[in-house]
């Protein structure tokens, strides 16, 4: 006979047991995604794939119930001439996830954690400026982490280059197709301001690309995505409660 897991997945559960559960337990993983270009190598769904991905394996690791993606958020300048792509303002990511956690915080939720795999400025700081009324709101940004000794090309900003793919490569890599990566680089500075929107649009000739996808691989992606998640767990899932590393 087989035996499942249990699964912590709103979606999967009856509001019944979301109630029972919530008598022990009343934090929610909440997973925000992007429906951005990555690329002609990379899916449009590239970067809530791995939110969705850190959401499930901590829900299930720590018995924490998440909630669906929200598998929109706020796009780079210029990317709506991508096919496929749709994106939100910042007042709008803000807003609809603000009313998103006041309902749940009517519910009973009192901590929200929430995950992305975007370091966009203007996506960031919308998702950073969350609050919810009597509830505790974390933010974890997923690739913000210094992942510098895992990659051949030194970890600077980049935009579906040698990180995300990796990650992909070790998520899904049925939808990763390597055959179409090329590489774009961009000197530091520059690359810094296309991350933060602060660009008025994608650097022509790389195809929404700025890195070096070419140097990703499976192997990288499943140590990048390890050290990762064990940042996550010390600092979220470990750490004593801010109360108390501040006695």
């Amino acid at each position: 006979m087989l035996t499942t897991s249990r699964s912590y997945a709103l979606s999967d559960l009856p509001w019944t047991e979301i109630a029972a559960h919530l008598t022990r337990d009343r934090r929610l993983i909440v997973p925000v995604g992007a429906c951005d270009q990555s690329g002609p190598h990379l899916p449009v769904g590239a970067g809530s794939c791995v939110a969705e991905a850190l959401a499930r394996d901590l829900s299930q690791e720590f018995g924490v119930l998440r909630s669906p993606p929200f598998a929109f958020g706020v796009n780079l300048p210029g990317e709506a001439v991508y096919a496929g792509t749709a994106g939100l303002k910042p007042k709008t990511l803000h807003r609809a996830l603000n009313e998103l956690l006041a309902g749940w915080a009517m519910q009973g939720f009192t901590e929200f954690i929430t995950i992305t795999a975007n370091v966009h400025g203007p996506h960031a700081e919308a998702i950073a400026t969350i609050r919810a009324v009597r509830a505790r709101v974390r933010v974890v940004e997923a690739l913000s982490v210094d992942l510098s000794p895992f990659v051949e090309s030194g970890g600077g900003p980049e935009h579906a280059g040698e990180v995300l793919t990796s990650l992909l490569l070790h998520l899904r890599p049925d939808v990763v197709r390597m055959d179409r990566a090329r590489d774009f680089g961009m000197d530091p500075a520059r690359a810094r301001k296309f991350v933060g929107g602060q660009l008025p649009r994608i650097p022509p000739g790389g195809e929404g690309v700025v890195g070096f996808p070419t140097l990703a691989s499976a192997q990288k992606g499943a140590a990048i995505y390890e050290h990762i998640l064990q940042r996550i767990r010390q600092k979220v899932f470990i750490a004593p409660p801010v109360e108390e590393l501040e006695e």
